[in-house]
């Protein structure tokens, strides 16, 4: 019972650091946008599709980037491991949506990354390297 109990905590810590680890990244994307979106000209958007992948892709080289500083997983594999491939970046995702929520109801402009789609890629992406590195 309590090889069960520490199974589950252990997988609920890796849950939990595992969305702090892709929310910071995400908040860190947010703010480079939003100073991009002030240094540069609005160009014209590129289709939802291609943003989603490059979204993607980005959130793969954050998850590469966090490599560098935690190599190794930031929990030992549970028997709940691989989880927080799709709990995170949906919690990820769900944050960084209420946060654009939150911006549009102060009349604030909204980048892309804080919708739910691109969040989530952005998180997955991040997720993913990481999950099939340190496996």
């Amino acid at each position: 019972m309590e090889e069960i109990l520490l199974q589950l905590l252990l997988g609920l810590a890796e849950l939990f650091f595992e969305f702090l680890l892709e929310l910071g990244s995400e908040g860190v994307v947010d703010l480079l946008s939003r100073a991009a979106g002030d240094i540069f000209p609005r160009a014209d958007a590129l289709h939802r599709v291609q943003m989603f992948f490059i979204y993607g892709l980005l959130g793969a080289l954050a998850g590469a980037g966090s490599l560098m500083i935690f190599p190794h997983p930031l929990f030992h594999p549970s028997k709940i491991h691989g989880i927080s491939l799709i709990v995170s970046p949906v919690v990820t995702g769900l944050a960084m949506s209420a946060l654009g929520s939150l911006f549009r109801r102060r009349g604030k402009r909204v980048v892309q990354i804080e919708s739910f789609p691109y969040a989530f890629a952005f998180a997955f992406g991040m997720a993913l390297l990481r999950f099939l590195h340190v496996s």
